[in-house]
């Protein structure tokens, strides 16, 4: 990944109307995917306040991912935004071929960086660090843990941290140790999830991160069967989705993410990668937002805990608490 002082050396052009056409391009069907969701509306968001314009094309799979690409760059795109890894390898063999459109990717960035590309990073591991304090803090068994969709660094930036939260706060706490969901369809296996969270609870863990995108409703499905234990979910309020079941969610705000980095590139004020998180805005707890009490997220019910938790939060962001990103191997 690029460096964060890494500027571009291009200043990125606009229509000469002066009104830009950004084009949103998603990995998936939005639909009722909150995250794509928030990525479309930061679109329509920025385009609106730029005097521009705003479409999106939706994907299914990869191929339609580079066809929705290429075909945004030929329509005249001033600035494409993709959401998520699943462009890493398609993006910068479209954007090679249209120097002169600027490329957004948005929660990954391509090994391969071109002038033209652009990317928004999120810091996870700070606001899993909040997750792991809560899960200590309201805890009745004194375990917890955590479980990914794959063993593979860019996870361990939730697992890793949100067990040190939890130790970080409270150093006697037990953690059970990492368990992946694997198999051929890691980030939507709910069957896979549900049967990893019951072996995960069995052993009397009673809070669980779910890391594992479509797979999290099948752990939080396993919580019905422990009275008691709790999940907490990740990228959006998944509290609605399993009411009861889900103690509280690391969040990240997408449309924050699209908004300001669309603004920034097009006024020409943007560095190539920038990563966000706690200090930015970037990224959240539900438990942290102001309609908690809305939000059928379990931590509603430990306003002291949200209170502490609230503390750290702002340790963090003036620096008295460092969280190591995991991915950092000389941490």
């Amino acid at each position: 990944m690029m460096a964060l002082s890494t500027v571009a050396s291009i200043k990125p052009a606009v229509a000469e109307s002066g009104k830009p056409l950004i084009i949103y391009v998603s990995s998936d069907p939005v639909g009722v995917n909150s995250f794509l969701m928030l990525g479309k509306i930061g679109t329509e968001r920025a385009a609106k306040e730029l005097g521009g314009t705003a479409k999106t094309y939706e994907s299914t799979d990869p191929t339609t991912q580079r066809q929705n690409l290429e075909a945004a760059a030929k329509d005249g795109a001033d600035l494409v935004v993709a959401i998520t890894f699943e462009f890493n390898d398609i993006l910068p063999e479209v954007a090679v071929q249209y120097p002169n459109v600027k490329f957004l990717q948005i929660d990954s960035c391509p090994s391969k960086m071109l002038p033209n590309i652009y990317c928004s990073v999120f810091r996870e591991y700070e606001t899993n660090f909040l997750a792991g304090a809560e899960a200590a803090l309201t805890s009745e068994t004194g375990k917890v843990g955590a479980i990914g969709a794959l063993d593979i660094p860019f996870i361990h930036r939730y697992n890793d941290a949100f067990l040190a939260g939890a130790k970080h706060v409270k150093p006697d706490i037990k953690t059970a140790a990492n368990l992946w969901i694997g198999g051929d369809n890691p980030f939507s296996d709910p069957a896979r999830g549900q049967q990893r969270a019951t072996v995960m609870l069995t052993g009397d863990v009673d809070r669980v991160l779910a890391a594992a995108s479509g797979s999290n409703g099948g752990i939080f499905k396993a919580m019905e069967d422990f009275p008691g234990a709790a999940a907490f979910g990740v990228d959006v309020n998944q509290c609605k989705q399993s009411p009861g079941q889900v103690m509280d969610n690391v969040i990240k705000l997408t449309d924050v993410a699209v908004e300001k980095g669309v603004k920034d590139i097009l006024t020409g004020k943007r560095e190539q990668v920038v990563a966000l998180g706690l200090s930015e805005g970037g990224m959240t707890l539900t438990g942290l937002q102001p309609e908690v009490d809305k939000s059928d997220c379990l931590i509603a019910k430990y306003p002291d805990v949200i209170e502490k938790v609230r503390v750290l939060k702002d340790e963090i962001v003036a620096g008295k608490v460092v969280v190591a990103d995991p991915m950092k191997l000389d941490q």
